[in-house]
């Protein structure tokens, strides 16, 4: 009976080792953590059991059993979460390896610890099966806000997405070092020499891998920094090239404005002289010349002429343009990235509205002061049907990496103590963007 009870020691921690892979992925789980815990936790604890049973019972080596039950686990795992196959293996093969390495370890205390006492069988030791236990479980508690933060952060991050075709060598070498370091007879551990040697084995592959992990975490940091600033720097031209379009647009509007003033001075004057064919011709020049640019949708100029812009693009191409704006003439958020949001959710409408049929063409924007702090915005628009979208992201259809359009948008809500949420459903795009004023 006690030989069963430690051996079935070795297989509870699968509980630890599964409950620290989780921890960097929780925002990738197909299902609410408590849900998966509801299930998951039995199967793991009527694993463990029946795992033990079948080795006290058939007189199998708990290594034997252990192998084929963690690749079943592994598939279980991944059909889990929403992550790459890649990336799911790696984190697993991770975690299997630094509990290969206290598994040796505990091998090597629990001989330590009963040091002479040859006729204990080393895989039925209590100690061994506790400590391993023990040590796995403290690890956990030790790594469990490295794992959930750092390790999270680089998970979820897209700009390391190949380094995870190389991340799971060093963890298989690892796994395969302690799986022979494990020795045929429980009495060669009870060697002083050969014991001595196994303790600086396992210490040294610990090392190696706290140094492996450290030097990826630093690798990953650096290379996100880099992506990043690439990216700011993309961001930044791409939205110095949209404001100098609207500033553009915007002066021409301006312009005409105040070209009417002057025409209105040179009508009253040929109307003094009763001149009638005169005006009307000059009439006809001058209104070939004004923009078509001038459309008016609220009081507040900057906004109504980002959108009369995009408004006139859309009449030009024939697209459908809806829009309900009810904005006062001074606003509470900042206007300038109320303004580049605009343009880059209609930049983003129109590109999508392109690649659809005439049939299915259809803009929406509707704008409204929600109340004195808070702006809301909303932009529906039709799409052919083709969304890239990983872990939440948004992907360029016009080149690779995260699209530029809505990564932008999401930055200045946030800038704005707002949010933003696109979603996409029945072949509609449907942005909305809440932005905060500090009154």
């Amino acid at each position: 009976m006690r030989t069963l009870i430690f051996q079935t020691l070795e297989f509870t921690v699968l509980i630890p080792g599964m409950l620290l892979a989780y921890l960097p992925v929780k925002s990738s789980l197909k299902q609410t953590p408590k849900k998966l815990a509801v299930w998951m936790l039995p199967l793991l604890i009527i694993c463990s059991c029946f795992c033990g049973f079948a080795c006290y019972r058939f007189h199998l080596s708990t290594r034997s059993v252990l192998l084929p039950l963690l690749f079943v686990l592994l598939v279980l795992y991944h059909s889990t979460l929403l992550i790459s196959l890649w990336k799911s293996v790696s984190i697993y093969l991770a975690v299997c390896a630094v509990f290969s390495c206290f598994n040796s370890l505990s091998r090597a205390v629990s001989a330590m610890l009963n040091f002479g006492s040859e006729h204990l069988a080393f895989s039925g030791s209590s100690t061994f099966g506790i400590l391993y236990n023990l040590f796995c479980i403290l690890f956990v508690l030790l790594i469990w806000y490295p794992a959930s933060h750092s390790v999270k952060e680089m998970v979820e991050d897209e700009n390391l997405a190949q380094t995870w075709y190389v991340f799971w060598i060093l963890p298989v070498l690892v796994i395969g070092l302690n799986l022979a370091l494990i020795p045929k007879y429980n009495t060669i551990l009870h060697t002083q020499r050969f014991l001595r040697g196994y303790i600086v084995i396992v210490y040294a592959l610990l090392l190696i891998l706290a140094l492996f992990y450290s030097m990826f975490l630093m690798m990953a940091n650096i290379l996100n920094k880099n992506k990043k600033l690439q990216q700011e720097n993309l961001f930044l031209s791409v939205q110095q090239e949209r404001y100098e379009n609207l500033r553009s647009a915007i002066e021409e509007a301006r312009q005409a404005r105040h070209d009417i003033r002057h025409h209105f001075l040179q009508l009253s004057a040929m109307a003094k002289d009763g001149d009638l064919e005169k005006i009307k011709e000059y009439l006809q020049n001058a209104m070939d010349k004004i923009p078509t640019l001038d459309y008016h949708f609220c009081e507040n100029h900057s906004v109504d002429n980002v959108i009369g812009y995009y408004y006139a693009l859309a009449q030009k191409e024939e697209i459908p343009f809806d829009a309900r704006v009810d904005l006062p003439k001074e606003l509470s958020v900042d206007e300038m990235d109320l303004c580049l949001i605009l343009s880059n959710l209609l930049e983003n409408a129109l590109e999508a509205s392109r690649k659809t049929t005439a049939a299915q063409q259809q803009i929406s924007l509707e704008i409204y002061q929600h109340s004195a702090s808070i702006l809301l915005i909303r932009v529906e628009n039709n799409f052919d049907g083709t969304i890239k979208e990983k872990n939440h992201l948004f992907h360029s259809t016009k080149r690779k990496g995260l699209g530029i359009g809505t990564q932008s948008v999401r930055r200045m809500a946030e800038k704005n103590d707002g949010s933003c949420n696109f979603t996409y459903e029945d072949g509609v795009f449907t942005a909305k963007v809440m932005l905060r004023a500090d009154l």
